[in-house]
């Protein structure tokens, strides 16, 4: 077991005033093409490698990072999303080291000031407000997760493990310090991602709200994969319940269409079925995406307020699809 610093500056992730989140050498910013919902956070990500060492390329799955990774995620909210980037409010950073024995998960809370964020094993919890891009005022609790929580969602086959870093999720353009580039492309040539076939062969997860990006079934797909999988898969915590999200199952009734739920209690909201083809207002997956009660919602952990548009997409998907789907 490692001390870990109680400071997040002394981790050395940031240089300049840390608020801004200026990457450090060595600190790659990276994005996700469809990145879970946290109550409408916005999400800053990097990653950090050990001096000399790489990442295998993978079609499938999170890539395998080499021990003494470090993965960071920062959640903050613009004081009104009609004007992003003008003042932001940084709640906590997550971080997810790569130690021999596994992944361990440990959250850093931000002080009022901005000017430091503080180790926190118990958790906390913040009233958050904003303008929303409608211009209505959002006044919410936000809750972040203790050390054990984490392992609610970052579980797989009892280990802790990332969630989003798969080339296909990767396989999009962002900013860097340098200009433009696809992630992939950034990687390769920075020597952080070896391996790497032919541009046209790496699969490539669409965004779930552009269209130009993929198909309704697509999108919808990405959006469940990345906001339930991490749970609802075969190796993961909610697997007795037989529903299946990644995008990779073929089968219909495992990813919940005209199947009935296990043990879904209260949860199923008095609907039947996981997935009614053509008729949303009767499938329990959008009735617990759109609940707030506790012991009903899906998510059940990281989600206070209801995605809308999350929502829409999936209404719109179940509702123009057939038995034939």
């Amino acid at each position: 077991m490692h001390a870990y610093p109680e400071k997040l500056s002394d981790w050395g992730i940031f240089e300049g005033k840390l608020s801004d989140m200026h990457p450090a050498k060595g600190v790659v910013p990276y994005a996700l093409n469809t990145a879970l919902y946290s109550d409408y956070a916005e999400k800053a990500r990097f990653v950090r490698l050990p001096k000399g060492t790489n990442i295998q390329y993978a079609a499938e799955n999170v890539l395998e990072f080499p021990v003494g990774t470090l993965l960071v995620k920062s959640f903050y909210y613009y004081a009104d999303f009609r004007h992003p980037g003008i003042e932001k409010n940084i709640i906590e950073t997550r971080l997810l080291v790569h130690e021999t024995a596994g992944w361990k998960a440990m959250t850093y809370v931000w002080n009022e000031t901005q000017t430091d964020a503080e180790l926190e094993i118990a958790g906390d919890d913040k009233t958050v407000k904003f303008i929303d891009k409608e211009g209505q005022q959002q006044s919410f609790r936000y809750v972040v997760p203790n050390q054990n929580q984490c392992k609610g969602c970052h579980n797989n086959n009892d280990k802790i493990m990332p969630i989003g870093p798969s080339v296909a999720q990767l396989n999009g353009t962002i900013a860097y310090a340098t200009g433009n580039q696809n992630q992939i492309d950034y990687w390769q040539s920075n020597g952080l991602l070896v391996n790497v076939p032919e541009h046209k062969a790496i699969p490539k997860t669409p965004v779930w709200n552009d269209p130009t990006t993929g198909s309704l079934n697509a999108r919808a797909r990405a959006y469940l994969a990345i906001n339930c999988a991490h749970c609802h898969r075969k190796e993961g915590p909610a697997q007795t319940s037989g529903l299946f999200l990644p995008e990779s199952e073929k089968e219909t009734i495992a990813y919940g269409v005209n199947k009935t739920p296990i043990a879904a209690g209260n949860g199923s909201g008095g609907r039947l079925v996981d997935i009614k083809p053509g008729d949303a207002n009767a499938s329990i997956i959008w009735y617990r995406m759109q609940t707030t009660n506790p012991g009903e919602r899906m998510p059940e952990l990281g989600r206070n307020l209801v995605h809308q548009e999350g929502v829409a997409l999936i209404k719109e998907w179940i509702d123009k699809m057939n038995n034939k789907d």
